[in-house]
């Protein structure tokens, strides 16, 4: 029977042989939470300019800002702390996390980089000429700012169902063959020096790509000499969602899947703070040898030395064994099993959200919050900073104040989706936590015909979202 990632309580209430499912680790050591008072939350949200990203840490109960680097490690990992060989050059580590890479990706070469958008600035800075244009299945931050700063134009060519929150499409991070020809035919096959492809696309709402849709991306470039590279921060959670929804892969390994899925590209850029389930690092890998040394050239220039890259060698490690654990097919069910548990709970109040659910977090859609908001007053920049206010829970806009400005213009990008994003961090909460959260952002959806927009106060020139500042309008 094919399984679906967005069932409604209902459904699931009549299914007479379902059985409740517990999380594959047990807790070993815990972090105390602080939960502060409305005044308090008030009077900390002013101060942060209403930008959750300038919130003090220490001012947050549940913090859903961002699955990157937040990630609880398991003994193991703790204990390959100890291993940590600290040479500047040649640590053991490198070569475990080089092996690992190779074993569980398939490709050939690895360059360490102290996170993810490290290797995306030596991969745009390596293949990128000024004039280039580079197509994607929809933008992330970093990863067009990277592309733009070395001269390319960015290109979205994913599937219009992405931009439908209510479309139950099962695999909304596929790429339009159709619009990718056209860009090829418009600007020629030469002026295109890679395809980025996301795996379970972030700015979409965690939407997975289907393995027919990357071999037929494959096929296509092929015919043009065009590579492709992945942003595999979190392909295994992709893996997962074919594993569930794509004939010929039900019931596969994450591992086998994970494999032949890379099998369609010629590198990929890694933020290991996701997947890899580790607080900090990345890398860039490739199987195209004239890259890899130029990269490799580079990570000096940018990170460290080709064999630490910015990281430290027990970091190393630690990722090497992550990536490992991550491929458990049972831990991957309960990763993304709990981000379910979230959106069967605010199907139940009608809460407008990305559908289906997807692999790292439930999207808000601030738009079916705040419809009387117009999108330049910032409806989900408001919603998170109403989160916050409500209950402490820090979630992130992922709208037009993230999309930032034209290049050229100077005016705003506006994004069909206007977006808030409950990041889930790996093997952290609860699902008790997972019910308050769900209730605040019930309460927030109540109390939503009385919320005023927001003015930005101050822009940062790079990024914005990071650092931006607003003020609430008169109402």
């Amino acid at each position: 029977m094919k399984e679906h990632s967005f069932t409604s309580l209902h459904t699931m209430g009549q299914q007479q042989d379902r059985r409740s499912w517990a999380e594959p680790y047990k807790i070993k050591a815990v972090e105390p939470l602080h939960l502060t008072t409305r005044e308090q939350r008030g009077k900390a949200l002013a101060e942060a300019g209403y930008n959750t990203f300038l919130l003090p840490s220490r001012d947050v109960y549940i913090d859903l800002l961002t699955d990157s680097g937040t990630n609880a490690m398991s003994d193991r990992q703790w204990a390959g702390l100890m291993l940590g060989d600290e040479a500047y050059a040649g640590s053991e580590n490198f070569y475990h996390l080089e092996e690992t890479v190779r074993e569980c990706y398939g490709y050939e070469y690895l360059v360490p980089t102290h996170q993810g958008r490290g290797a995306e600035n030596i991969l745009s800075s390596v293949l990128i000429k000024p004039g280039d244009h580079v197509p994607g299945n929809m933008y992330f931050t970093t990863t067009r700012f990277h592309q733009e700063r070395n001269g390319a134009t960015f290109h979205d060519v994913i599937v219009d169902e992405a931009h439908d929150t209510s479309s139950l499409f099962e695999f909304k991070g596929n790429v339009d063959l159709d619009k990718l020809q056209r860009l090829i035919d418009e600007v020629g096959a030469d002026k295109i020096p890679y395809v980025c492809v996301a795996a379970t696309v972030n700015m979409a709402g965690g939407q997975p790509i289907s393995m027919a849709n990357l071999r037929a991306v494959r096929e296509l470039t092929a015919r043009h000499g065009i590579p492709i590279y992945l942003d595999a921060t979190r392909a295994m959670e992709n893996a997962l969602f074919i594993s569930e929804r794509e004939d010929g892969y039900l019931g596969k390994p994450i591992a086998e899947i994970l494999k032949e899925f890379c099998s369609y590209t010629d590198g990929a850029t890694m933020s290991g703070k996701k997947d890899p389930i580790v607080n900090i690092g990345g890398w860039l890998s490739t199987n195209d040898r004239e890259v890899f040394e130029e990269a490799r050239n580079l990570v000096v220039v940018y990170e460290g030395l080709h064999t630490y890259g910015g990281m430290a060698g027990r970091d190393m490690e630690a990722m090497a064994i992550g990536i490992r654990e991550a491929l458990n097919d049972d831990y991957m069910k309960s990763r993304v099993g709990q981000v379910r548990y979230l959106g069967l709970l605010l199907e139940q109040w009608d809460i407008p959200f990305v559908k289906p659910v997807g692999g790292h977090g439930i999207f808000l859609d601030a738009r079916g919050f705040y419809p009387h908001l117009d999108q330049e007053q910032f409806p989900a920049q408001m919603l998170a900073a109403q989160l916050y206010l409500d209950s402490g829970i820090r979630s992130m806009e992922r709208g037009i104040v993230s999309a930032g400005r034209d290049t050229v213009t100077g005016e705003h990008h506006h994004p069909k989706l206007e977006l808030v994003r409950l990041t889930i961090p790996r093997r952290v909460y609860t699902q008790a936590h997972m019910d308050v959260v769900a209730e605040s952002v019930k309460a927030c959806f109540d109390q939503r015909a009385s919320v005023p927009g927001l003015a930005m106060t101050y822009e940062p020139k790079y990024l914005r979202f990071f650092q931006a500042r607003f003020e609430p309008l008169p109402t």
